[in-house]
């Protein structure tokens, strides 16, 4: 089991930075995928970007390319999302989510394929 908790989330101006954070507990995280993901008011929960944890293997979506950056720290078990240049479109709860390398790793973007699950974080962008 693993327990995964988010933090870091508020409210920022469009233009501006936030970093998520989430934080892993129960055991380490090495042998995992791990990813964030957001859903949006009235939206579904979509894939941002998920990293091995083991090799730095790195994805992220389209929509925030160039101006979000996934990282890991592996001593700390800690999971990391540095959010640039925000856009108001990037107003979200944001959740973090851990699953086994062989489950996930053909589709990371999937969140069907993920086994374990933070609360979430708000993330509110003023335009």
């Amino acid at each position: 089991q693993v327990q995964l908790v988010e933090s870091g989330g508020g409210l920022a101006q469009a233009g501006g930075s936030l970093r998520l954070t989430c934080a892993a507990s129960g055991r380490t995280v090495s042998p995992y995928y791990m990813g964030w993901f957001r859903q949006a008011p009235g939206k579904d929960r979509e894939f941002v970007a998920s990293i091995f944890i083991s090799d730095n293997t790195a994805a992220h979506a389209d929509s925030v390319k160039s101006r979000f950056i996934i990282s890991r720290d592996n001593d700390k078990n800690m999971l990391y999302l540095q959010m640039d240049r925000l856009k108001s479109e990037d107003t979200a709860v944001y959740y973090c989510a851990a699953g086994w390398k062989y489950k996930v790793e053909a589709s990371p973007q999937r969140q069907d394929k993920y086994d374990f699950w933070g609360r979430g974080t708000q993330v509110t962008v003023s335009s």
